[in-house]
């Protein structure tokens, strides 16, 4: 069929606006309920040009209501008009499985039985329509696959999933919509079960990624708390740079069993065990228990130093922080690995007279500090895998996204809020920085040290 904006005119039975009260039979009761008072448009096609796979549709261009008020006609007029767009595909869709009105056919294979209370999804909600309906030789329905098509749930969800990660809440919904057409569906209850549908497909895409064929180099875990929900979620970055949510985990604290029921999750949907990867994670023990549990004792960990900093100045009276957090960080960043494990030994030293607590915080874990060090990582990438900010970064947006969120009152309600957002968040992500060259080199320092150290045991 060929849509000419030229050749455009209406040609269709408006049904106008229809009361429920006014309806006759008990049946039918319900579903006018939530249709009170909205327009409600016919499914026909009538054609206007020749025979042919070239015929064409035409609607009339008010130009008259144009001129009075042109930004809101215009406005009016394009929804509208992507409405009929529909009902016109609907309606020729049944031109050609039953034919033209009143023409007689032998070689249909369906005939028309009536219309029926239907509605399409458009613009955000849905818009009631008398759909046609069709039934076979043997008196069967016949599905219309076009209305389907339009009818589906998923074009709403996907609309209200935008909206709800944009910060638009429940109860705002129907403010933010486009007055293109009138139609029901945007209460705050409907908006609610059309973003529990799309937050559980989102989360089950996530949950159910195939790993296998991703060429992993380094794995970030770290945990993110919605109320009193904690999940742990686990990022990995692939030979090319780029960064991937690979799942999440609910647990109370960050410990040994949660994080190693993620990485059994992560390892049933393909992550090798037996290749090498460099694990990024905070200064939790679990953490590091957990992992070599899975992957084995001679597994390689760089601990986060931005946690590692924090810690140690947590020992320390806030005079202090100014001095010691700035050598701190100047220590790792030092190219040479020697160098800086002598400078943080130093400060080992020094902290001991000061803080033994803190000293003792900075000696514990001090090596696996030093790890992208020890393995000759270019600068550029040790500043992006030295810390867990990669994945902090991704937490931001979940923070972002469902700062709406006043009570969190399930498990379930905080995965799929985790997931969504996460996945949202994926689509923004940009390579790491450094990546270019330096993370081969990477890959080539992981096989030569843990290869090395299975020959020395």
């Amino acid at each position: 069929m060929k849509l000419e904006a030229a050749r455009i005119a209406w040609v269709y039975q408006d049904l106008g606006y229809q009361k429920g009260a006014a309806m006759k039979g008990t049946y039918r009761k319900k579903d006018r309920r939530s249709r009170r008072g909205k327009r409600v448009y016919r499914a026909e096609f009538v054609p206007a040009g020749a025979d042919g796979p070239d015929r064409s549709v035409r609607i009339d261009l008010p130009v008259g209501e144009l001129l009075g008020d042109l930004r809101a006609a215009v406005n009016d007029f394009a929804g509208e008009s992507g409405l009929r767009l529909m009902l016109a595909l609907i309606g020729e869709e049944v031109e050609q499985r039953a034919g033209r009105r009143y023409e007689h056919n032998p070689e249909r294979d369906a005939h028309r039985w009536g219309w029926e209370d239907g509605y399409v999804t458009w613009a955000g909600r849905k818009v009631p329509i008398e759909r046609p309906r069709l039934r076979d030789r043997k008196g069967r329905e016949v599905e219309l696959e076009r209305y389907g098509q339009f009818q589906s749930d998923g074009a709403m969800q996907q609309d209200v999933a935008r909206r709800v990660l944009a910060g638009v809440s429940s109860r705002k919904y129907e403010r933010v919509l486009d007055e293109l057409c009138d139609g029901y569906g945007i209460s705050k209850s409907s908006v609610s079960r059309q973003w529990r549908a799309a937050s559980a497909e989102a989360l089950r895409g996530l949950c159910e990624r195939l790993l296998g064929e991703l060429d992993f180099a380094a794995l970030m875990i770290d945990g993110i708390r919605f109320g009193e929900f904690l999940l742990i979620v686990a990022l990995g970055i692939d030979a090319g740079g780029h960064k991937h949510v690979l799942g999440l985990w609910q647990g109370d604290t960050e410990n040994a069993t949660v994080v190693g029921g993620l990485l059994d999750d992560l390892i049933g949907r393909g992550l090798s065990t037996e290749k090498k990867y460099l694990f990024v994670l905070d200064g939790a023990k679990s953490l590091a228990k957990a992992v070599r549990a899975k992957f084995g004792v001679e597994v390689l960990i760089q601990r986060c130093t931005v946690h590692k900093r924090r810690n140690v100045l947590g020992h320390l009276p806030p005079r202090y922080h100014w001095r010691f957090a700035g050598r701190l960080k100047a220590a790792w960043s030092m190219k040479d690995y020697a160098a800086a494990k002598r400078e943080l030994e130093a400060w080992v030293k020094e902290l001991a007279e000061l803080n033994p607590s803190a000293a003792a915080s900075l000696e514990e874990g001090l090596e696996e500090t030093l790890t992208l060090h020890r393995l000759g990582v270019p600068e550029t990438l040790r500043v992006s895998l030295r810390s867990t900010n990669l994945i902090e970064s991704s937490f931001s947006t979940t923070r972002q996204t469902s700062q709406r969120v006043k009570r969190w009152r399930t498990a379930d309600q905080a995965w799929r809020w985790a997931g969504s957002s996460l996945v949202e968040a994926e689509k923004r992500f940009k390579r790491v920085k450094g990546f270019f060259g330096a993370m081969s080199v990477l890959r080539v320092a992981l096989d030569r040290v843990v290869d090395s150290s299975k020959a020395v045991g």
